[in-house]
């Protein structure tokens, strides 16, 4: 047995402990709180096997669910960059580049080749697998926000544009799940007015 292969594996599981204290802007479907990192990639990679028929493209689908579930270790160095922060992702990209380098870095050689690819991978949606991750990546908190009432839609004045844009590739990995979070997600939230709909510079100079 190689001890030191075994030291640097155990010592990255300890690591991502601390995925659980990354907290998200996604309230819970009750809305009672924030979830973390750690329970957004759990339920993403569960709901990767409840819904895999609907993705556009056949997959491997362990390789989609290793995806979910590394996709956002990066943010135990980097911190979660709210979707909408426009300030913030000026450097999201250096800042989650830099904790790959690291924590991908600990693992074995061939492991840390083996994740840092598919992390790459998920990035760049460069295959059917990464497409559909990254549908379920902007699936699960759009339900979510849906199921608490829009609540973190409406505390953060998203507007019906910034979503659209959010969502602009969602279809590429399941057009199937793309068409029912519009639908049931996002139109209806619309119409209540938790996701804005107005004019984004409102009625300025009339």
């Amino acid at each position: 047995m190689d001890n030191n292969r075994l030291e640097k594996q155990m010592a990255f599981c300890k690591e991502i402990d601390k995925e659980k204290q990354i907290g998200r802007q996604t309230y819970l479907a009750d809305g009672s709180r924030k979830e973390n990192d750690a329970e957004h990639a759990w339920h993403m990679a569960v709901m990767a096997v409840i819904l895999r028929e609907y993705s556009n493209e056949d997959i491997d689908l362990l390789k989609s669910m290793i995806m979910m579930l590394i996709h956002d270790i990066v943010e135990i160095d980097a911190g979660d960059t709210f979707a909408y922060d426009e300030e913030g992702k000026k450097d999201q990209r250096e800042r989650e580049l830099e904790a790959a380098d690291r924590l991908f870095g600990m693992l074995p050689e061939d492991q840390a080749d083996y994740f840092r690819q598919l992390w790459d991978e998920f990035e760049a949606m460069s295959t059917p697998e990464a497409k559909f991750a990254r549908t379920l990546d902007n699936i699960q908190p759009t339900m979510l926000n849906a199921s608490s009432g829009g609540k973190g839609w409406s505390e953060k004045n998203v507007h019906i544009d910034q979503v659209m844009e959010r969502q602009s590739y969602t279809g590429d990995g399941s057009r199937v799940l793309w068409n029912y979070s519009l639908n049931n997600y996002i139109k209806p939230n619309v119409k209540k007015g938790t996701i804005r709909s107005e004019k984004r510079f409102g009625n300025a100079g009339k």
